[in-house]
């Protein structure tokens, strides 16, 4: 997917199909190869896929917050000229999705999470203090899905990489900090854009529990589940994941 990113001014991103725009929300952790599955599968349902590359570790550390990186979006929708998105987030980018939408409700024709922070935090920016030992943090990694094999070698070494830069890491602990600031537990009761919620029933990172938090608080909200599934279920089953939310816009008219 790296060799069609497009650059343009401060914005690099992927595009692909043609249609209704899903703008894809990448994690702390996330690259854009992690919806590979989405973005083979949607533009050929007629929707346009777009995956903007967010510069989390490319703002001043002032400026590493959700709410910078839900500004960022807006400024990304006005530059490619959409009036209105899905919205897919998978973690970090689940959280960024979902303050975005508190804050410009006009713009989202629809949200869908995954695995998303925002109502509970403990796992983001943690686990570090080893950072310099290669099998401690492959071992994180592979905490991340319910099959350990889906953290390959590429995965690992990106992480461990992270991890050992200091400044990535300073950012990561500061991300973590305002996800943690951002609780959006009071906000969800009055966000009413229908929602679409994807959860693996194994995530450790953020328990399935946070899940029905999520779909208990959000008033026009659906969850669904997918079994032997961690943290990133469209990494882990991409199939199924494609199926429930492509479910999900087609029942909703979407």
């Amino acid at each position: 997917m790296q060799e069609q990113i497009k650059q343009e001014g401060k914005f690099k991103y992927v595009q692909l199909g043609s249609g209704t725009p899903i703008i894809i929300l990448h994690g702390l952790m996330g690259g854009l190869s992690n919806f590979q599955g989405v973005a083979d599968f949607f533009p050929k349902k007629g929707y346009q896929v777009i995956i903007p590359e967010l510069p989390i570790y490319d703002q001043p550390l002032l400026k590493t917050t959700v709410k910078n990186f839900a500004e960022y979006l807006y400024d990304f929708m006005e530059h490619v000229g959409f009036d209105k998105a899905i919205l897919l987030g998978n973690s970090l980018g689940g959280h960024i999705g979902l303050l975005f939408t508190k804050l410009h409700p006009e713009k989202v024709k629809a949200l869908v999470i995954t695995g998303s922070s925002g109502l509970y935090e403990s796992a983001m920016g943690d686990g570090y203090p080893k950072r310099g030992d290669y099998d401690y943090i492959k071992a994180k990694a592979q905490e991340v899905f319910y099959d350990p094999a889906v953290a390959t070698k590429e995965i690992v070494d990106e992480v461990f990489a992270t991890v050992n830069d200091r400044v990535k890491l300073v950012k990561t602990l500061a991300i973590a900090k305002s996800a943690i600031r951002h609780n959006m537990a009071k906000d969800l009761p009055k966000m009413s854009n229908p929602t679409c919620i994807i959860w693996g029933k194994n995530d450790t990172v953020t328990p399935p529990n946070v899940a029905d938090e999520f779909n208990k608080l959000l008033p026009d909200s659906e969850l669904f589940w997918i079994d032997k599934c961690g943290h990133a279920p469209m990494m882990e089953h991409p199939d199924e994941f494609n199926r429930l939310m492509d479910g999900w816009l087609s029942k909703r008219g979407i």
